[in-house]
């Protein structure tokens, strides 16, 4: 199983952080190649709710994914999965307050399963997933822009 795992400090109250991350239709405002995200099923921002994500592919074409939320602990973790979609991903935001603000972490792992399973048996495939992992934890950096941002307005 691939993992990676990023961290930023934004200069927010953790109960503004947490709203911000839980309220997963803002995905497409900080994360790279989230097209659309709509309430697919449950109540919005609660354990069980799932989203339907449209991300773009390979080809440039949109492909659905749907994200569940598997634990929302207020003001300090979001934790979520991937129902369906091209990867089977497990991941959550962690998040501590600081004098300055908040730190949040974010955590991504994939779950080995049909073609991802071959690809990390392979050196080259393990690879490849290893570094879309990473570039997906480090968009965090997009989320610290645009929430200090909203500050600033």
């Amino acid at each position: 199983m691939a993992t990676a795992e990023y961290e930023v400090l934004i200069r927010r109250d953790a109960m503004a952080v947490y709203l911000y991350l839980l309220e997963a239709t803002n995905l497409p405002l900080w994360r790279d190649g989230v097209r659309t995200v709509k309430l697919a099923r449950g109540s919005a921002g609660t354990k069980g709710a799932v989203y339907r994500q449209m991300v773009a592919g390979r080809s440039g074409l949109s492909i659905p994914a749907e994200l569940e939320i598997t634990e929302a602990r207020p003001g300090a973790e979001i934790q979520f999965r991937t129902v369906s979609g091209p990867a089977q991903r497990l991941g959550g935001y962690y998040l501590s307050s600081e004098a300055e603000g908040t730190r949040v972490r974010f955590a991504l792992a994939t779950v080995p399963e049909g073609v991802f399973s071959f690809l990390n048996r392979s050196a080259f495939g393990g690879r490849l997933i290893q570094r879309g992992l990473r570039s997906d934890v480090a968009q965090l950096e997009n989320l610290r822009m645009v929430m200090e941002l909203q500050t600033a307005a």
